[in-house]
């Protein structure tokens, strides 16, 4: 199948879990949910010649976001399902680390010790708002925080590569996975609000989105010219 009907039906399934969000309509949601990153995965694999090298990273991080997918779909029914939800996002992230490091490595970019400053303070007022209400989780949940600015400050290297276009797309996707946790974590730690779901998910599948596509120009480039220009 040709990639951009794995686009189209990644893009179709988004939209419907957006809407089964909206309407609470939990039920068609253990269906549209669990399809979207098989649909990302299959776009990705389609539109890059090799599962070699850090294409691996990216295979291992869709993964782990699909079983993250789904046992936080069973959250509400047991906290042993929130933690190993988050603990599969945990790894989904530590995968995109290896990625944009690879990447990094690959364009023989140093690392940018500025990029570490707003990242720093992002986490620094998140966990301040978020700590009153974690509780047991105080400690998950700032391990886990550490772990995804790490990943954003890795990401926003992805400026300086020489593919200027598959570089925004990675960083900007980077950056709105940080988004949509937040936004989950708000909502669950400090104060519940309406369509805070779908916001989740609608940043969440962009984010995802973005990745892949950087990650398929990324490729595209040294397929056609054998460096990553």
């Amino acid at each position: 199948m040709k990639k951009n009907y794995w686009l189209v039906l990644f893009v179709s399934c988004l939209i419907a879990e957006l809407l089964l969000t909206y309407t609470g309509n939990e039920t068609l949601r253990y269906i549209t949910k669990p399809l979207l990153m098989p649909f990302l995965c299959a776009y990705y694999l389609a539109a890059v010649r090799s599962t070699a090298g850090f294409n691996r990273s990216i295979i291992a991080a869709l993964f782990f976001s699909w079983l993250g997918d789904i046992l936080l779909m069973f959250d509400s029914g047991s906290s042993l399902f929130f933690i190993l939800g988050l603990s599969s996002f945990l790894i989904a992230h530590i995968f995109y680390i290896f990625f944009f490091h690879a990447v990094r490595i690959a364009e023989a970019i140093k690392p940018k010790g500025f990029l570490l400053i707003p990242v720093v303070v992002y986490y620094a007022v998140l966990i301040s708002i978020l700590s009153p209400g974690l509780g047991d989780m105080k400690l998950p949940v700032r391990v886990y925080g550490v772990v995804i600015c790490f990943m954003l400050m890795l990401a926003l290297h992805m400026f300086f590569i020489k593919n200027k276009k598959a570089g925004l797309l990675m960083a900007f996707g980077a950056f709105l996975f940080v988004i949509s946790d937040s936004i989950l974590a708000i909502n669950k730690f400090y104060a519940s609000f309406s369509q805070a779901g779908v916001l989740v998910m609608l940043t969440y599948g962009i984010a995802q989105l973005l990745i892949i596509e950087g990650a398929i120009k990324y490729n595209s480039g040294i397929a056609k010219t054998g460096n990553p220009s």
